[in-house]
Order: structure tokens, then sequence, then C-alpha cells
């Protein structure tokens, strides 16, 4: 004969509330909740989020292996590290002509004797013609060091050391007539700089700006060295791949370029592979990837954060269908809780500071158009 109990037990829960009314006992499933703590309790509301993340890993990591064509691009001092992945394999490279290097190397003199002295620079700042420009916090932070001290003297000689043997073989190094010329001018204005600094065993703002003032112009000609340097070079690369790729597949390169935040925005390497690729696809197929310092495994870790961005390209639409706002942050960089966190700040746009487009940059004819 069945008890109660054993009737309440074996109903359905439809069919045990319409028995016993709203008064009834609690269910086997309402004792269960009650018998937990509430930290239990939300420990299992999180084990949701961690098996929706677990799933969303091994998802990616899948992706991975199916992400093609992909160019990844890892800035260096060589002008950038290129390398093509299709579902045949990888291949890298180092396409942009030594000279990009060498005019950088040189143009670099003043940051190379500035990075001696900075620490030994009185903590004021004087009398000159961009001294609103200088943060006299950020100033108090770099100038850390004794301005009376001389510790500088030795270090700067060893910089100068390598200026003066570099002057002596620049003629050797076969550049360019212009580009050996303002080589020789901004390698002569350091080593004078060093020299009168080191006589007089002082220097201040003024006399190092009057310096780096003086070979600027220099400085611009090694820039513009460079550049030519690496538009052919990143032009000749990206047209090799794309014989090598064929045309349909290369209408749907992703393009990824690591960078530090320093050069992040209007990356060299990326406004040059803006116009070698499908047009129609730039503002989504080009993405700069800005870090704090290079990875380990450059490709990877293009490949990783691309995978992440393609996979969250359909999951937007998927996830939310009725909501193209939130379906975009979703594909974007903004955050989903950006637009709700602002309305609830009383703010109804986002203040950071814009960044001019790559579109404006070629119309401008910062870049020409190869086609």
């Amino acid at each position: 004969m069945a008890t109660r109990r054993g009737f309440i037990g074996g109903a359905t829960g439809i069919g045990t509330a319409a028995l016993i009314g709203a008064s009834a006992a609690p269910s086997a499933a309402a004792e269960a909740t009650a018998a937990v703590t509430q930290t239990q309790a939300r420990d299992s509301l999180f084990a949701v989020n961690a098996g929706m993340r677990a799933n969303y890993a091994t998802l990616k990591a899948e992706l991975i292996k199916h992400l093609a064509p992909v160019v990844v691009v890892q800035n260096d001092a060589k002008g950038g590290r290129f390398t093509l992945v299709t579902q045949d394999g990888q291949v890298s490279a180092n396409p942009v002509p030594q000279t990009f290097e060498l005019a950088k190397s040189i143009a670099h003199v003043p940051l190379g004797i500035f990075s001696v002295i900075a620490s030994y620079l009185a903590d004021k700042i004087p009398n000159l013609p961009n001294a609103n420009r200088i943060d006299p916090h950020d100033l108090v932070m770099v100038a850390f060091n004794d301005e009376t001290s001389t510790a500088w003297i030795e270090p700067l000689k060893a910089y100068a050391a390598k200026l003066t043997t570099a002057r002596a073989n620049l003629a050797a190094a076969a550049l360019p007539a212009a580009l050996t010329t303002s080589c020789a001018t901004i390698l002569d204005g350091g080593l004078k700089f060093i020299n009168a600094s080191i006589s007089a065993k002082r220097f201040d703002m003024k006399s190092f700006e009057d310096f780096s003032g003086s070979v600027y112009p220099a400085i611009r000609t090694n820039m513009e060295h460079a550049s030519q340097a690496q538009i052919s070079g990143v032009r000749e690369i990206m047209k090799t791949w794309r014989a090598k790729v064929g045309e349909a597949a290369w209408a749907d390169l992703y393009c990824v370029v690591l960078s530090q935040w320093t050069t992040s925005v209007l990356n060299q390497n990326t406004i040059i592979l803006k116009d070698c690729m499908n047009a129609a696809k730039v503002a989504t197929h080009l993405i700069d990837l800005p870090g704090l310092e290079p990875p380990a495994d450059p490709v990877f870790t293009a490949l990783d954060n691309l995978a992440r961005i393609v996979q969250d390209n359909i999951a937007a639409e998927l996830v939310f269908p009725k909501d193209t706002t939130v379906a975009d942050a979703l594909k974007g960089q903004q955050d989903l809780l950006s637009d709700e966190i602002l309305k609830q700040l009383g703010s109804n746009t986002v203040t950071a500071p814009a960044a001019p487009s790559y579109n404006t940059v070629a119309a401008a004819g910062v870049c020409p158009v190869p086609h």
C-alpha cells in the first residue's frame, strides 16, 4: 500500500503541485537546496562560468588550426618579421632592406645620449620654448639622480666610443649619398655635444635641446630613407605571398600586427599592409595587437587572439540576435558592460581619445596606394 510519502516522492513536479497545493512540504530538490551553504551555492554558480571558459578555450584551441590565410607581423628593429600562415604551414621572412635599420640606428643617437644623462637632469624646467609641453612630475621621476654628480661621464664616454667607430666606418657602409651625409651630421653633432659636456663636466636641458634641434633636419632625412626601405620591402613580400596564396584566398586575408603600446596607433607596418589587402575587409581583417613586451611566441599569440576574434564574430550574432549593439560590442573592442556602465554613470559617450583612421592617412598622401 502506497504511503503519502511514497506517493509524493514518486510523483512528477507538476503532479505533486497539483495534488498537494501551495501548502505542501518542500520537494526533494528544495530540501537539497536548503542543505547547502551560501558558499557552496555560489560556487555552483561560479562553476557555470568556469565551464563556459573551458568550452570556449577548447573551441579556440581547435579553431587556431583552421585559421588561414593569415599574415602575422612582429615589429622589430629590422622593420618587422613577417609570417604567412596557410593550411600548408608557415613561412617567415624579414623583408625590409638593411637601409631601414641602418638609418634608424644613427637617427637614434640623440635618444641614446638622452638615456645616459636623463637621470642627472635638474628636476626644474628651465625657460625653454617647449617648457609648457614638459610635465613637471614626469621630469621629477625621470631626473632621479643628483644633478651635481658626474657619474654620467664614463657611460657617456663609452657611448661616444661607439659613435666614433661608426663615424670612422661610415663611408665603407656604402649607403646612399644623402643618407651618408645625414648620418655624418648626426654622429658629428652627438660627439660634439658629448665632448663639450664632458669637458665642462655639466650639461642641461638647453644644451641638449640645442644639440638635438641642430641635427633634426638630418634625422628627417634618415626617417625618409627608412620609410622608403620599409614600404618597398613590405610591398614586395606581400606581392610574393599574394601570388602564392591566390586571389580567392587573399580576399579573405587576416593581418595581425603585434606591437607595443607606444607604436600601436598608426603603426608603420599596419599603414603599409592596408593597401595590400582586400579594401572591403580592411576594417575587420587588419588587427593591431598592442602589448607590453614582445611575446615569447609571436605567431601563436597572434593566432590565439585572432581565433578569439573570429569565434566572437560568429558568437555575437548567435548569442545576441535581438540586440545588434551588444552583438557589435562582443565582436569588437568594446566591453559588453560599457554601455550599461556609461548609462548608470549618466554618460552617453566614451571619452577615450580618438585616433586617426587608416583611411584618413591614406587620403592625406602619407602612404601611396599600390595596385
